[in-house]
């Protein structure tokens, strides 16, 4: 069943064009479990094969990603944190999680959304307790589009090499996200990484001003 959707969608992205790349990508950064491994890649591969242009194809992602980001950000805004918290439960995301997401949003906004957008699934979520926290729309807007430029452009480059070494994997959607991710594991560990040291120099930080402004 998920096979025929993958196939489904990729016919629709090389159907529609940039077009396609735009409204999947923007369907991705919902909540709804959208594979970004099954849009961007296959489009740039097309692109290296004259059919599309590859920044064509990483503008178009990075624009629909933040469209859809930007959809839920609004959405969990105007609902309002009381519902949110109520009914977060149903997408997987308790109330004590709601509550350490908006207070990562507080902490660390910009940075925070930016690194998210590169981990999986917290990528497709992290902009509804960034809506329900009421970050400003302009940090958020910002860290959304680099998190989201990085992330398409990424893709692209791994979509030409991978597919243009076995084109064949255009009819198997199944085994181009299993070899996408395990090649993307390294972004992710990167990713991971620089959070953590982030995190850990701002703790620091914390502490020794805290420290120091009571000496």
């Amino acid at each position: 069943m998920l096979h025929h959707w993958f196939a489904a969608w990729m016919q629709f992205v090389h159907d529609q064009g940039y077009l396609g790349v735009f409204l999947m990508m923007a369907v991705e950064s919902t909540v709804f479990p959208l594979p970004s491994e099954i849009v961007v890649p296959p489009a740039a591969y097309w692109a290296a094969q004259g059919t599309f242009s590859f920044w064509g194809v990483v503008f178009a992602a990075t624009l629909g990603s933040w469209s859809g980001s930007a959809i839920s950000y609004l959405v969990a805004r105007r609902l309002g944190r009381p519902l949110i918290l109520r009914y977060g439960r149903y997408l997987l995301v308790p109330e004590h999680k709601w509550h350490l997401a908006e207070s990562w949003i507080n902490r660390y906004s910009v940075v925070g959304i930016f690194f998210a957008r590169l981990l999986p699934v917290v990528r497709h979520l992290v902009s509804l307790p960034a809506g329900a926290a009421r970050m400003r729309f302009g940090p958020f807007t910002l860290s959304t589009l680099l998190g989201s430029f990085t992330w398409s452009w990424v893709l692209a480059r791994f979509g030409q090499e991978v597919l243009g070494g076995d084109p064949r994997l255009l009819t198997d959607p199944d085994g181009l996200i299993h070899l996408l991710k395990s090649k993307l594991a390294w972004l992710v560990i990167a990713a991971v990484v620089l959070l953590v040291a982030y995190v850990g120099v701002d703790l620091a930080g914390r502490r020794w001003r805290t420290t120091h402004g009571r000496s």
